[in-house]
């Protein structure tokens, strides 16, 4: 399920529970809905109130953090495609193959992760992704002639290592996001909420505006939450100008 209909459907289920806290509440008897038993009703959804607002600011701060994570990954595997690229440069016309293949892969990560695939994530599009290794196998077959040429084999190796690494990372993270567990249980206190909105609120048009205004902001912070936490793909992505900018300077003699 994508985060647009998670947040939609977390909203329409709050809104949904205020409606028929109101309804309930023209069936109670009136003693039920008196200043005390509000106040003591005020006091229990309080609880539940501050337990949820925490929950919900550690979760968008926490899938704000993981999104400028992946913002700056990706600034750093970009400026690592470029060094690598003028590494192999260096070492001469045998890695002509080599810094063709590694130009390859950019151009099939930016259609793989920002191509037509909205609302997917890399780890169920990149089942079949070897990365870099192609690269890295022309790499370590070259021979090199000098103590120069065998110095660049290696800083190419190390570089190109660390791009694997930070592409193997964001492929195994790539399905990360909102436990269901902790989603369910987060989505009932926040149904406790609503409900006791419906229950204690005058029924008049403003209020229950207001009230449905509120279930959609609900929903659309759910939205962010776990559309964030997948920066490579949804309505909420990182932007790919960093490799674009990486392919641009790449094959230079």
């Amino acid at each position: 399920m994508t985060a647009l209909a998670t947040g939609c459907i977390v909203a329409l289920l709050l809104a949904c529970a205020a409606l028929l806290g109101a309804r309930i509440s023209r069936r109670l008897p009136d003693h039920h809905l008196s200043a005390d038993s509000k106040e003591a009703i005020k006091l229990a959804t309080a609880v539940v109130g501050t337990l949820s607002a925490l929950a919900l600011g550690f979760l968008v701060a926490s899938a704000k953090t993981t999104f400028d994570d992946a913002e700056t990954e990706l600034k750093t595997s970009a400026a690592r495609l470029v060094l690598l690229d003028r590494v192999l440069a260096q070492y001469g016309p045998e890695t002509a193959e080599a810094r063709k293949k590694l130009a390859e892969l950019v151009e099939a990560r930016i259609e793989q992760s920002w191509g037509g695939i909205a609302g997917q994530v890399i780890a169920t599009t990149a089942t079949n992704d070897l990365g870099i290794e192609p690269v890295q196998t022309i790499v370590r077959a070259l021979i090199p002639e000098d103590s120069v040429h065998r110095l660049l084999k290696m800083r190419a190796l190390e570089v190109s290592g660390d791009i694997a690494e930070a592409h193997w990372l964001v492929l195994e993270t790539g399905n990360e996001g909102l436990p269901t567990a902790f989603l369910v249980v987060l989505t009932f206190w926040l149904i406790v909420i609503f409900l006791t909105f419906g229950l204690l609120s005058p029924q008049n048009g403003t209020v229950i505006s207001i009230v449905i205004v509120c279930a959609i902001s609900v929903g659309g912070a759910i939205f962010i939450v776990i559309d964030m936490a997948h920066p490579y793909g949804g309505l909420i992505y990182v932007s790919d100008e960093p490799l674009r900018v990486a392919l641009s300077r790449m094959g230079r003699p």
